[in-house]
């Protein structure tokens, strides 16, 4: 059975974790699957969007235990983080909004991956921990995205309790965007995706580059850059058409560059 599954249309790409007997945990094999395929979506001009879901009724339960018990050295487990790590990074460097539909559970290392793309939507009883502190294992990888998304009180309550988080409660602290109902989650992100999808390809990528950029500046530098990516944007032809295209009151026709 291949851990990860990828196929795409009208411009969506969708990936999708496929060992629900392992509750989708993240393997080493399913994180080094998952990065092979991200590598090629980056590249691939037909995928404007990207959704990461899961087969079976869990989103993602975190790392693989089995793989972190037993007698290894400290390089088996810095080989299992480094791909984590590098994986996790790789979201924010793809050139299209990720959005992770989500429903079950999303726990540790699978809340990390949903705090980790661009944007996310979970059925209403989806669930989100970051359990680790509970098998003494304190979830530092996890907290990473986890903080920069929800704050950093509502992270600690998380990390230090490892309390579960209901979807309305990750709804209003930012983890996730949408809650709907469980029967009209893939309805609700394929047209979520179909309508980021309507957007230039090249236009979604410089925006998505700018955003990660200025987010952990200070105000006054994140305004110098901003506003000289402002200035290049004008330079693209995508935005040379789109903007003629509302002056003639027309569909813009991208050439995503």
């Amino acid at each position: 059975m291949e851990s990860v599954l990828f196929d795409k249309e009208n411009g969506i790409g969708w990936l999708t974790l496929n060992r629900p007997d392992t509750r989708n945990a993240l393997s080493s094999d399913m994180m080094s699957n998952m990065q092979q395929k991200l590598t090629q979506i980056r590249n691939d001009a037909d995928v404007r969007v990207v959704v990461i879901r899961a087969n079976g009724p869990v989103f993602c339960a975190g790392h693989n235990i089995r793989e972190m018990t037993g007698d290894h050295n400290i390089h088996h487990f810095r080989n299992i983080f480094n791909l984590c790590s590098e994986l996790m990074q790789s979201l924010h460097l793809m050139p299209q909004p990720v959005i992770a539909q989500v429903q079950g559970i999303a726990t540790a290392a699978g809340c990390q991956l949903v705090a980790a793309c661009d944007l996310a939507i979970a059925e209403q009883g989806a669930r989100f921990a970051t359990p680790g502190v509970k098998i003494g294992l304190f979830c530092s990888t996890p907290m990473v995205p986890l903080s920069r998304v929800i704050g950093r009180r509502r992270a600690m309550e998380m990390l230090l309790t490892g309390r579960f988080v209901s979807a309305q409660e990750a709804y209003l602290w930012g983890l996730v965007n949408k809650v709907v109902e469980v029967e009209k989650l893939a309805q609700e992100t394929k047209a979520w995706a179909e309508e980021l999808a309507q957007h230039s390809r090249f236009t979604l990528g410089f925006g998505k580059r700018a955003f990660y950029t200025q987010i952990e500046q200070d105000e006054a530098t994140a305004y110098t850059f901003t506003k000289d990516q402002m200035a290049l944007n004008c330079f693209a032809e995508d935005a040379q058409e789109g903007m003629s295209a509302f002056i003639e009151k027309r569909n813009p026709v991208w050439k995503d560059r």
